[in-house]
């Protein structure tokens, strides 16, 4: 039986975010530059939202660049910045036409003004489509979500005499980047690497967490399918008791 014919249709998560990592490994192993490694996950990128847009899943979530980043060498971080122009140019038609909402999350006035332009215009070109909603970090970090959530909430109330009791995880929410997007249900972090690295801190507090070996050029949809099967033999009792989940 196919992987794909494995997955209960009538639970799939309704957010998946990816933590895409192994990129330069994945070239350093073959001998070739850093580059070619991320020039290669563009393709995992496509077939990762080619499957999840078929198995109609609500939200997807790709990090796909951090804050931490910028501290990488300049010709890597050049390099990558002209891959993401490349990409959105390539990728804005096939987002149409596969009813496909791009949207983003993190600091974007860091972004070099092409890429900025050029990722702008394909969420203004998409943001009438109705199907998956692909939202991509970039240059964000989730200390520097909360930290400047946590500066707008400030700044927005400063003259108003606010009860701090009055401040409920539900209004600090509000000035998240997220906000308005479900937590994610699955996050899956490819490489190996068992850590979280900064990412969707206050949206993973239930989320189920998925790890594997493999490199993030190398993920296809199968690899999906293997998270998504994985995740619905679990069980999520969000602090409550099995017997209590069962009840419902």
């Amino acid at each position: 039986m196919q992987l794909r014919n494995q997955i209960d249709r009538s639970k799939l998560p309704s957010h998946v975010a990816i933590i895409m990592d192994g990129n330069g490994r994945w070239a350093q192993q073959r001998g070739l530059d850093r580059i070619f490694g991320h020039q290669q996950g563009v393709e995992a990128v496509r077939e990762v939202i080619e499957a999840a847009a078929e198995l109609e899943i609500g939200f997807l979530t790709l990090y796909a660049f951090s804050t931490e980043n910028w501290g990488r060498p300049d010709e890597e971080v050049s390099a990558l910045m002209g891959i993401m122009i490349q990409s959105l140019s390539n990728e804005t038609e096939t987002l149409l036409k596969n009813n496909i909402q791009l949207r983003a999350i993190g600091d974007m006035d860091r972004l070099t003004n092409e890429v900025r332009e050029r990722l702008f215009e394909t969420i203004r070109l998409t943001s009438d489509r109705t199907g998956l909603k692909l939202i991509i970090a970039l240059s964000y970090s989730s200390r520097w979500e909360i930290t400047m959530a946590a500066k707008k909430m400030l700044s927005e109330t400063k003259n108003i005499n606010i009860n701090p009791e009055a401040i409920t995880e539900e209004e600090f929410e509000k000035y998240l980047n997220t906000y308005g997007i479900p937590d994610p249900e699955l996050l899956i972090r490819t490489s190996g690497e068992l850590r979280i690295s900064n990412f969707l801190l206050w949206q993973i507090a239930y989320t189920e967490l998925y790890f594997t070996e493999t490199l993030w050029p190398d993920f296809g949809k199968d690899d999906l399918y293997n998270a998504i099967i994985d995740f619905q033999k679990r069980e999520r009792r969000f602090g409550k008791t099995s017997e209590q989940v069962s009840e419902k």
